[in-house]
């Protein structure tokens, strides 16, 4: 692996991650941490690809990866991943409870071999409890954490918000938030430890404010609310030409703003409106007349340029061009795929351009040479089918 250059390493560069193969959370969390400059090793499964629909060449979540594919249920399986772990920081699993100490890679084994290793569990419902031994994805999760019921109209279902909620940022952004802890503690303890990060916890803490607001008796029923669509001023507004628009003139001078921009600053129900809630049902269907007016991109010319906290919704054809996403090149082309860069920015350790997805395998062999391997043994793993290699094994 080609060593970048100094200010292009990222603020993890040195830190050694060994993350068994997995689809969603996991991944994404294997991803921020490459994306920082961390050395992430992925063990992959001999069956494909870890019972992931997306092709290896455009799996973005497992971008800036090496890979080895790894067969943990063969004998010598455990063995050669505990080797691994010997020389890692971290290594990060998503098994259901308990399956990781049957094929012998639990954290006490893994530990017994290096005690500073930091040990990530990604799990929906957690290590314990009285779900966690059953499957679940994402919606559940949130289900179950009290956000999913936050969103969507008063008069429908809640509103399903993709798995971006529960898997990425309930899940994933705390696995990676728990190990890059547990790593600076190890440091100055020499110990390692165990991270439970479970989907449902980090996804109920993320409603954190939602507890405070309705303690206060600021928080009702689902879409009469401030921030989830009840408040006519903090919404989406569909256009003249089918697409939408987003407000969120939350604060009395940016509502001032967008009244101004709308030409109500004069309609006392509308200045009234942003105290009285019980106006906000009728201003909202007010407001959706006016935003029918014109198209989306009207609109933008409109009030881009005004603070009234505006923008227009935009899909994925759309974001990359944007001028403001293109200014910070918030979006990428790197080895010929579009994608998110990475993101928090740095002033010093700046990270690289992602490298491309891992494909399964192709660096079997780098990967045991590295972790201290012979000729002999490696050679002799292949042959057993313990570890494959890609150019043995089409994917």
């Amino acid at each position: 692996m080609v060593d970048p250059a100094p200010e292009r390493r990222g603020p993890l560069h040195g830190v050694r991650v060994l993350e068994v193969a997995g689809i969603g959370p996991g991944p994404f969390c294997g991803m921020l941490l490459a994306d920082m400059g961390a050395d992430v090793i992925r063990v992959d499964r001999p069956d494909g690809h870890a019972g992931n629909p997306v092709s290896p060449s455009f799996d973005l979540l497992n971008r800036g990866r090496r890979s080895v594919v790894l067969d943990l249920k063969h004998p010598e399986g455990a063995e050669v991943l505990l080797r691994l772990a010997e020389t890692a920081d971290v290594l990060l699993e998503g098994f259901r409870p308990g399956v990781a100490e049957r094929l012998g890679i639990g954290p006490d084994t893994c530990r017994e071999r290096n005690p500073r290793l930091v040990y990530g569990r990604m799990t929906g419902w957690g290590q314990d409890g009285p779900l966690s031994a059953r499957a679940g994805h994402d919606i559940n999760y949130i289900a179950l954490a009290g956000a999913l019921g936050l969103m969507g109209p008063a008069d429908g279902p809640p509103t399903v918000p993709v798995n971006l909620l529960g898997d990425f940022g309930g899940g994933a952004m705390f696995l990676a938030f728990g190990v890059v802890c547990a790593v600076l503690e190890a440091r100055a303890s020499g110990q390692g430890q165990v991270v439970d990060a479970s989907i449902v916890d980090g996804t109920a803490l993320l409603t954190t404010i939602v507890h405070g607001l309705r303690a206060q008796g600021l928080w009702g029923d689902r879409a009469e609310n401030l921030l989830d669509g009840g408040a006519h001023f903090y919404g989406v507004y569909e256009c003249a030409d089918g697409r939408f628009v987003s407000i969120g003139a939350v604060e009395p001078r940016f509502y001032r703003e967008l009244l101004d921009a709308l030409d109500l600053a004069d309609d006392d129900e509308f200045v009234r409106g942003h105290e009285d809630r019980s106006l906000w049902p009728r201003l909202r269907d007010r407001l959706s007349v006016v935003f029918r007016d014109r198209t989306r991109d009207e609109w933008t010319a409109l009030l881009s340029d005004r603070d009234v906290c505006f923008a227009p919704v935009l899909n994925l054809d759309e974001v990359a061009v944007h001028p403001h996403n293109r200014a910070r090149e918030t979006f990428t082309d790197a080895h010929g795929l579009l994608q998110p860069a990475p993101a928090p920015r740095f002033s010093r350790s700046v990270p690289g351009t992602p490298g491309p997805p891992a494909l399964p395998g192709a660096d079997s062999r780098e990967v045991l040479t590295a972790a201290g391997f012979t000729p002999a043994e490696t050679e002799s793993l292949l042959s057993t089918g313990v570890v494959l290699d890609r150019t043995v094994r089409s994917y």
